[in-house]
């Protein structure tokens, strides 16, 4: 797309407006969410969020006391009540502050203004093991969003996840679409990854006609305007599931301690739109997720989770396995990074038009579908 996509703090605004508050956006993993008041807490389109475990109940709250703005939650995650640290307001399951200390004594609320101290709240979804979020209002059904299959297959591949986590953030520097744009390319591992994932996965970009035909169809304004084409063509940008035939999968170890997802040796790969990665180099034996959080232009925080299929007997090195994993997969991730770094940084108003091959399909439907948007050419 042109430059300002990706520069513009105004289209930054409208993005975030239009995707990342009409959107179902990943958030976290039950499993870190498991205890009464264990929470996790995380910044979605500027606003802050708090996922919460109240008695085996989740809830989504705007992280932000009533009282003096102080954050509820200050930890990504943790496990204590949601009560603020600065003048001991603590809330309930409903978001309201049910305890404010020396409330009559020094505050001093009229009834009315009482009952109506109470956290905004979000809607909230969970697929299998894994949260999502919908900071509107009115939010569109989930499965508007994704296809059923994708929501089954996401359930299904979730549901072995493990729960030892491993979790990591890095903020990056470079917009949020040039991460799923590299996603949606299968002909860049051979050249950024040769030294790494494309050792033990031969990956192979191929033109699927069909999907081309349509996607020029797309690209010529085929659905502008029509949003009931441009849903349905928002649902064919998540899939997943087996990718790619895996050159040789090393038995190791630990891989009896746990209950592999599936039984291909394949390259697992799940992209969920507008926010999620989710692959596994290993046959179904691990699990990486990445979760994409745009914070700025240029500026994309990146969550990464780590983890194995659920163990089917304690395994005392399993520490030892996530920090391996994490290692490895690092090198591949830092591999990525630099190259969208890099195009980050050398974008600019008068940069020339990128010139995508016909294999490139999926992204320019993407694109089309994204700029339509931005253009007010329809709405979520």
């Amino acid at each position: 797309m042109k430059p300002d996509y990706y520069l513009s703090e105004e289209i930054f605004r409208r993005e975030q407006e239009k995707v990342f508050t009409r959107l179902w956006i990943f958030f976290g993993l039950t499993t870190m969410l498991a205890d009464h008041n264990s929470f996790i807490a995380r910044t979605l389109s500027g606003i802050p969020v708090v996922v919460q475990n109240f008695n085996n109940r989740l809830r989504a709250f705007e992280n932000i006391c009533l009282h003096r703005q102080n954050a509820l939650q200050w930890e990504d995650s943790g496990k204590r009540p949601l009560v603020c640290r600065y003048h001991g307001w603590g809330y309930n399951a409903e978001g309201f502050a049910e305890n404010i200390p020396s409330d009559a004594e020094i505050y001093r609320f009229d009834p009315k203004e009482r009952s109506g101290l109470t956290l905004r709240s979000f809607h909230l979804e969970v697929i299998g093991k894994l949260v999502f979020i919908n900071l509107s209002a009115d939010p569109l059904p989930i499965a508007e969003q994704f296809p059923a299959e994708f929501i089954e297959s996401l359930r299904s591949s979730s549901e072995m996840y493990d729960s030892e986590v491993l979790v990591a953030r890095v903020r990056t520097r470079f917009n949020w679409k040039l991460a799923y744009e590299n996603l949606r390319d299968a002909n860049h591992p051979p050249f950024v990854h040769a030294q790494t994932l494309a050792k033990s996965v031969d990956f192979h970009a191929v033109i699927d006609e069909a999907q081309h035909r349509r996607s020029e169809n797309v690209c010529e304004g085929a659905a502008s305007g029509d949003r009931t084409r441009q849903m349905e063509l928002l649902r064919s940008f998540s899939f997943g599931g087996p990718d790619t035939a895996l050159n040789e999968l090393k038995p190791l170890e630990w891989h009896g301690a746990v209950d592999r997802f599936g039984n291909l040796e394949h390259y697992y790969n799940w992209l969920a739109y507008p926010n999620l990665h989710i692959a596994s180099g290993s046959g179904g034996y691990s699990f990486t997720l990445e979760q994409h959080n745009p914070v700025a232009p240029g500026v994309t925080e990146l969550v990464v989770y780590w983890l194995t299929a659920k163990k089917k007997r304690p395994y005392p090195a399993m520490a030892a396995v996530l920090q391996a994993s994490l290692n490895g997969g690092f090198r591949v991730l830092e591999e990525d990074i630099r190259i969208m770094e890099m195009v980050q940084k050398n974008l600019h108003a008068g940069a020339p038009l990128p010139r995508q091959g016909d294999y490139e399909y999926l992204n320019k439907m993407v694109e089309k579908w994204y700029s339509d948007l931005m253009d007010g050419d329809f709405e979520i």
